[in-house]
């Protein structure tokens, strides 16, 4: 039975006891912003299990992608090491809300194993929870599983909770007695042993309490189920293979990892561990970089960026001297495209972001080579690195610590690993600070309930006006029967005009009237289902059950939708001039401007920007109808169309397509013809973050203003210069010229004085210790005449040090040379050091000439004194 085959039979069976089959949500966690990745399946279902929020069904099951490498669950330095360890995997799990309890989940659980899996019964253990009489029952009783087959557990092992606060509860595992081949190979081997041979399958968790924050357990509404099995560890056993790894779900990674490298799967245990990785972390990589996480230095970027160097540095060990993962990312996006068909339509951006990274890396080993020198130097006495000069490398720089480990190894060196393991837990504190909150803000009680007893209908793609009647009234997060004049209230009706905000479009504006009643919307926001009117009573009283007239602001609708659909443009116009590794990363549509941020690893230049926006206008001159079609999302994943990150997918999905161009899944407003947009205009390209770029653009008549506004500063220019237009630019380089050589005969000037200056100078040389040393104060002048200046003063002293110190503003500067025939016994670099320190400074540089900087004008000549007590 193929893993594809286990997974399917699963869904099929939970879907014939009653269960909807609900789809894997993202690797991001929406609306939770306690969780770093989606850790388990229950994961989306968390507020239903609060009472919070009530579903359609309350039955469900699902296959959900699964990442534990970071927080409570860390799995990343097991992985390739152990048979069971992963940091990405598929959780098999099937869910109760209030519906069946502990016997339920128990027949399903033994039914699905022994029935449809054909797993011998005679093999198979049961832990339970220590006071859990309910389960001993079902199990001995109900199931007929002999006593001495059923274990009692502890909290540790037989309690789950998701985290330090959430739904929790006891629970009842399920597990597999391998054979003595496997584990430990004790004839008393039993479940209570860690070893591999009683093997975890499932696990059952009987929901009945909310752990609050100050760790108290609160009984929940209804008793749930949430289990969970892992997909690769049942085709294991399935399949009857010792390894996770060696199961169809993952060894056709492994051995293409092989292949590229050369290496053969089986034969060498450092090989094979290296492979493992490589397959486990390409996983991790392309479904995390699919899901929208880019690798980068903080919260959830870096633990990707962790995942994917070691991958790297693993791939060192087989031999790779070129970038080679990425390969391996696109052979995962091909192989697991069936039950994820996101992954094609994401397959050439993962690629050219692993690759991209995997270049960073490489110069990052360079970088990290060159310090570890460093450190050799520094530390040869003590033949000890220090913690912190570990973490330094590994954090700052990416470097592995096993390879320093090994270099330092070489050289006779240790490694302080205690001090570097008080580093990492600091580093894992902050992280734990960067990414809390870093999901959605959470959605308010009063808005949870209402989800699960109202409903709101969207009806503003085909009409900006409408009647609709008010279901509920929102003061302060309460629900209010009335609203009085000059009230701030949030209003929800039973369908509404307005587009609330989403996929980076701005909720409409607009008004909410009846007789003597007049209300102004000034933004509107979706909340799940939810379609809510941030609005201000302007006149009258507003009461639940009021029929009203909603009405969009018809200009700026218009405008968003223009700028809406110079989006999709845009993202495809960059896709043809850089490169189909171009994906949207984030955006804002509002009716003055739009903001587009994409995945590109360089500036866009001029010749770029102008090509893109002949592609665009081109397309709009063309007056193209613009489609809106709704298809399953199969369907419009293969006809092409782009998906975008962090975005959440029904079955059925709105296709917006510009014909023989552009083609997107969209549920925002758009124009019906892409003349209808007038003028494209971009007016700024910038950084982001590492690899994301973000344009700033105008359409319609803010960009012919924008135009506008640099014609008429151009006139001005011209004007001020006495030219023409055309020939600003020709003027302007030579005045620049002019100045450049005007401030190059203005320093000649300087320096000829300072030369002057230098002679008269030398009658301030002081000796101390046989040793000339030269002080000097140059405020306000530049750091170019300061080093000329040095460099005379050596040729005059023949032997000796001369230190400088200038005051510009509230900066401080100081440059100290040091004739060569010193350099070996005082340090420039060393010394401008010391002597800024002082000055609330730091700095450093070249054992001849060095340079530093301060922050407290008052202490520089205390700093120059200095160097006297160093000589």
């Amino acid at each position: 039975m193929t893993g594809k085959e286990i997974r399917e039979k699963f869904l099929k069976f939970f879907e014939s006891k009653g269960h909807t089959i609900v789809p894997s949500s993202s690797l991001v966690p929406h609306n939770d912003p306690t969780l770093l990745f989606t850790n388990a399946g229950m994961n989306q279902f968390k507020d239903v299990f609060l009472g919070r929020e009530k579903r359609d069904y309350t039955r469900a099951c699902s296959c959900q992608k699964v990442v534990r490498a970071g927080g409570k669950h860390n799995d990343l330095e097991n992985v390739g090491r152990t048979a069971r360890h992963h940091t990405f995997f598929e959780m098999l799990g099937n869910f109760s809300f209030g519906d069946y309890f502990k016997e339920g989940a128990i027949e399903y659980a033994w039914e699905f194993l022994t029935k449809i899996l054909g797993l011998p019964a005679d093999k198979l253990y049961i832990t339970i929870y220590k006071d859990d009489d309910e389960a001993f029952k079902i199990w001995h009783e109900k199931i007929g599983v002999p006593a001495d087959r059923i274990y009692r557990m502890g909290e540790k092992d037989n309690f789950w909770s998701m985290g330090d606060t959430g739904p929790c509860g006891p629970c009842s595992e399920i597990l597999i007695d391998q054979g003595s081949d496997i584990g430990c190979g004790r004839p008393d081997c039993d479940p209570y042993c860690d070893c591999d041979r009683h093997l975890e399958l499932w696990n059952l968790v009987f929901m009945q309490y909310n752990r609050d924050e100050n760790g108290n357990l609160n009984p929940l509404p209804k008793p749930s189920i949430d289990t969970g099995m892992g997909l690769e560890r049942v085709t294991a056993v399935v399949q009857k293979v010792k390894s996770n790894f060696d199961t169809d779900l993952i060894k056709p990674v492994i051995e293409y990892a092989a292949k590229i490298s050369g290496k053969k799967y089986g034969e060498n245990d450092e090989i094979d561990t290296s492979l493992r990785v490589l397959a486990d972390h390409a996983r991790a990589t392309t479904f995390l970089i699919s899901d929208g996480v880019l690798p980068s230095n903080e919260g959830r970027g870096y633990v990707l960026r962790r995942i994917m160097r070691r991958a790297m540095r693993h791939g060192k060990m087989l031999g790779f001297k070129e970038p080679f993962f990425y390969k391996v990312c696109e052979y995962v996006s091909d192989f697991m495209s069936d039950p994820y068909i996101e992954l094609l339509d994401k397959k050439s951006y993962v690629s050219k972001i692993v690759k991209f990274e995997e270049e960073r890396f490489n110069k990052t080993l360079e970088t990290g080579l060159r310090i570890t020198e460093e450190l050799l130097e520094k530390y040869k006495d003590e033949k000890v690195i220090p913690g912190n000069e570990i973490f330094r490398l590994y954090d700052t720089y990416g470097f592995p610590v096993d390879l320093l480990e090994d270099i330092m190894e070489d050289n006779g060196f240790k490694l302080d690993m205690s001090g570097f393991d008080s580093e990492m837990k600091k580093q894992q504190e902050r992280a734990k600070k960067a990414w809390t909150g870093s999901g959605d803000i959470q959605v308010a009680d009063v808005y949870k309930k209402l989800i699960s007893e109202i409903k709101s209908e969207f009806i503003g793609y085909d009409t900006l006006k409408s009647d609709g009647k008010v279901l509920a009234i929102i003061k302060d997060d309460n629900i209010s029967e009335t609203a009085e004049k000059d009230e701030k209230v949030e209003i929800i009706l039973d369908k509404t005009p307005f587009y609330a905000e989403s996929g980076g479009q701005v909720g409409d504006k607009g008004i909410l009237y009846a007789e003597n009643l007049k209300i102004e919307v000034y933004d509107c926001k979706k909340i799940d289902t939810l379609i809510v009117h941030h609005a201000v009573i302007k006149n009258g009283t507003l009461k639940t059950g009021t029929t009203v007239t909603a009405e969009v602001d018809e200009d700026l609708r218009k405008n968003t939708e223009r700028n809406h659909t110079a989006t999709h443009l845009l993202h495809k116009a960059l896709q043809e001039v850089l490169g189909d590794h171009v994906r949207q990363a984030g955006s804002l549509v509002s009716p003055d401007r739009l903001r587009f941020d994409f995945t590109h690893f360089a500036p866009v230049d001029d010749k770029e920007i102008e090509k893109i926006e002949k592609i665009i206008n081109e397309q709009i001159i063309a007056n193209k109808a613009v489609r809106k079609t709704i298809k399953p999302i199969e369907q419009a994943i293969k006809e092409g169309a782009m998906a975008l990150f962090g975005e959440k997918y029904d079955k059925e999905v709105r296709v917006v397509e510009i014909p023989e161009f552009s083609k997107e899944l969209c549920g925002g407003c758009h124009v019906e013809h892409t003349g209808d947009i007038g003028l494209f205009k971009i007016i700024n390209e910038t950084s982001v973050a590492a690899g994301v770029r973000r344009i700033e653009a105008v359409t319609a008549l803010n960009a012919v203003k924008f135009v506008n506004n640099i014609i008429k500063s151009a006139k001005v220019t011209a004007s001020l210069l006495k030219t023409s237009i055309d020939e600003t630019p020709k003027k302007v380089e030579e005045l620049i010229e002019n100045h450049k050589n005007l401030q190059k005969e203005l320093n000649q000037i300087k320096d000829k004085l300072n030369a002057s200056k230098a002679d008269e100078l030398l009658n301030n040389v002081k000796e101390i210790n046989g040793i000339k040393i030269l002080t000097v104060r140059m405020d306000n002048t530049e750091i170019n005449s300061i080093r000329n200046f040095i460099d005379m003063a050596k040729a005059k002293l023949k032997s000796g040090i001369v230190l400088v110190g200038s005051v510009s503003g509230e900066k401080v500067t100081f440059i100290c040379g040091v004739t060569k025939d010193l350099i070996n016994k005082y340090k420039a670099g060393d010394i401008v050091r010391e002597v800024a320190k002082i000055a609330g400074g730091s700095g450093g540089g070249k054992p001849e000439l060095a340079q530093a900087g301060g922050k407290k004008p008052e202490k520089i000549q205390e700093a120059l004194n200095q160097i006297y007590n160093l000589v």
